[in-house]
């Protein structure tokens, strides 16, 4: 394949992450390559009615503690908040100042833009459920919508609906590193943050920035966002272990665990850099994108938007499915996404498909939903990096359809040059990013 020609070549010079298993990159490393499972009893409402009664949380994090100005953030929803660490620490990495108004990093605001795959805030419930029971009519069983109303005024937070809005946390993040270029977000469901960091390459790839921060934010661990996923039969119900409930490509598997948090990367051109002397960790060489144009929740039984997606980043790139060392698979834990991602994979890779490894990390972080694909990207820079690849937890059970190196239980020792993260959301919409190991030429 030949790769098209850009103005530009896209690295990525800074990583961070809030997640179940860390608030940090180097931990999140640390515990994939032990196994930790993040999963365990919901501790942020009352789920013991619910058909699931666990979930992947962040635990213990303080925005505060990430910024010299926690007021600006401090009514933002969880999205917002876990973004506000996660771009601090991968502005830190690479050397980026933030909470300044006179930068002395040499980029130019009016070139540096935000991407997130990032949307919906957290449902104020308490103000919500509140004003439903108290508004019930019992003699007349039927809603006063005056007294709804009324309560539901009462109790109201200005900020806090303000944070309903999609494009909040890209704003927590422009006030946090001052940068004034283009600023996007959307909300391709479990593809989005995959999306961003794909949109926003182009973007640097075209010549219309120097650097993007981009990735995702997501938190549905509330009562409607689980209500919602159990009502599509998504979720797990493996009330009794938690931590072993997320089993990708296992014949046991019964649903994903629903997790959240904040992943973001650093993408800047080349020649920027260079020009900044900058440690480059990586760099993006190919994207693909696809719908399946089938259901709103499922995808194509053919795997047909998936393998399309990846084809076209293998275009992009310029390589062949051979030049893959390592896969990170969507892997949701779900029967439909497993058995179909392995016919998208069979389809594109055809004789390799078997030998190249495709993991899951999901099995221990849980499902960020729109912040999965970019906290993924994060696990392919640092395979990259330490020639590891990291397990797929909780695979003791084969499916005995699934027949791919799924890489069960334990890190592996390998070397990776490229590696393709996929990310496969609801209503059949496909993203897939390829990086390399940088070479200097």
């Amino acid at each position: 394949m030949t790769a098209r020609q850009y103005k530009h070549r896209v690295v990525i010079t800074g990583m961070g992450i809030v997640c179940p298993l860390s608030h940090d990159v180097e931990g999140l490393w640390e515990g994939l390559m032990a196994g930790r499972s993040g999963a365990n009893y919901n501790t942020i409402f009352d789920a013991s009615t619910f058909p699931t009664t666990f979930d992947a949380e962040v635990k213990d994090y303080d925005v505060s503690a990430r910024t010299s100005h926690p007021q600006f953030h401090a009514e933002g929803n969880r999205g917002s908040k876990f973004v506000v660490g996660a771009a601090a620490e991968a502005c830190r990495q690479a050397g980026i100042d933030i909470e300044t108004d006179h930068p002395t990093d040499g980029l130019d605001r009016t070139r540096m833009g935000i991407y997130l795959g990032a949307g919906e805030g957290s449902v104020d419930n308490d103000v919500f459920i509140a004003a439903i029971v108290k508004a019930w009519d019992n003699e007349h069983h039927q809603m006063d919508w005056g007294k709804w109303a009324q309560v539901a005024f009462g109790g109201m937070s200005a900020m806090r609906e303000l944070e309903q809005e999609p494009n909040m946390p890209a704003g927590h993040l422009a006030v946090l590193t001052g940068a004034r270029g283009p600023t996007r977000s959307c909300l391709t469901a479990c593809a989005a943050s995959t999306q961003a960091v794909g949109e926003a390459t182009m973007m640097i790839r075209r010549g219309d920035a120097d650097v993007m921060l981009a990735g995702g934010a997501h938190s549905m661990i509330h009562p409607l966002g689980v209500t919602g996923f159990n009502r599509l039969t998504a979720l797990s119900t493996r009330n009794d272990s938690p931590q072993t409930a997320s089993r990708p490509f296992s014949a046991s598997r019964d649903g994903f665990v629903l997790g959240e948090g904040a992943a973001i990367v650093v993408l800047e051109s080349l020649e920027s850099a260079r020009k900044r002397g900058v440690e480059i960790l990586a760099e993006v060489i190919g994207y693909g994108s696809s719908a399946d144009a089938f259901r709103v929740t499922d995808m194509h039984e053919d795997g047909r938007g998936g393998a399309q997606a990846i084809t076209a980043a293998l275009r992009d790139a310029g390589i062949s499915y051979r030049d893959v060392d390592y896969i990170n698979t969507h892997g949701t834990s779900t029967s439909e996404n497993d058995s179909v991602e392995t016919k998208a994979i069979k389809a594109v890779f055809k004789e390799k498909a078997r030998s190249v490894p495709a993991s899951s990390v999901k099995s221990m972080l849980g499902h960020l939903i729109g912040a999965a694909g970019a906290a993924e990207l994060i696990t392919c820079v640092l395979a990259i990096r330490e020639g590891v690849v990291p397990p797929t937890a909780n695979l003791h059970e084969p499916d005995p359809d699934l027949d791919l190196d799924y890489v069960p239980n334990e890190p592996r020792k390998t070397e990776v040059n490229v590696a393709l993260n996929e990310s496969f959301g609801f209503g059949g919409q496909n993203n897939v990013v390829i990086i390399r190991k940088y070479q200097n030429k």
